[in-house]
């Protein structure tokens, strides 16, 4: 089985995970869309973690020391960065952290990874401004998304015509621009809101 859902904080997904083992459906595989295989329904202890290895060798002796500690790693690739861990061993720890401070951690992690993702992304969203190949003019007037010299000057048949021949490939201008926009508010948002999500756990963990 196959669903695709967002979550922004470690606990609700870890939940969730749990919720979907009770009716018998344990993780498989995390890609784009969460991949589950059909198993006696279980109470499992599912814990994540967000790294990113530069090297295959680092990975595994990560999931080797993970597995040692009585966690089997579900999901996960060296780049991934969702490292995906259920609870096998019934005398071992009911945390793959051990204390609140490394287990607030992965939010960290997580948003200097999306951070570094914007600064990336954004050499290549400054080019495409300057060679006017984004119009943000086309959000305001949908009619600069077509390229067919007098289209609104012709009428009639001759209008329709050119009008549904060039629709679908100005939708396509137009999509490709809300994907870029939608990709950096998604970086940046996410990559405020682990740092916030960070920095309470910080002062809750420095006050208790």
């Amino acid at each position: 089985m196959r669903k695709i859902k967002f979550f922004y904080c470690f606990e609700k997904e870890e939940n969730w995970l749990e919720r979907m083992a009770a009716r018998g459906w344990r993780l498989k595989k995390r890609g784009f869309v969460y991949t589950f295989e059909f198993v006696p329904p279980e109470k499992a202890n599912i814990k994540m973690d967000f790294r990113i290895f530069k090297r295959q060798e680092d990975f595994i002796e990560y999931i080797t020391l993970m597995e040692d500690s009585g966690w089997q790693h579900l999901a996960g690739t060296k780049g991934s960065g969702n490292q995906y861990f259920m609870q096998i061993a019934d005398n071992g720890d009911e945390d793959i952290f051990s204390d609140n401070t490394s287990r607030a951690g992965r939010y960290k992690r997580l948003s200097e990874m999306m951070l570094l993702c914007f600064v990336i992304c954004l050499p290549f969203a400054f080019t495409s401004f300057i060679t006017e190949s984004i119009k943000l003019e086309a959000f305001i007037n949908p009619k600069l998304l077509y390229y067919t010299p007098g289209l609104w000057e012709t009428s009639g048949f001759e209008f329709w015509r050119k009008f549904l021949f060039e629709t679908p490939f100005a939708l396509m201008r137009g999509f490709s621009w809300c994907v870029t926009l939608l990709l950096f508010f998604s970086l940046i948002f996410f990559a405020i809101k682990s740092w916030l999500i960070y920095k309470k756990a910080i002062m809750a963990n420095g006050n208790s």
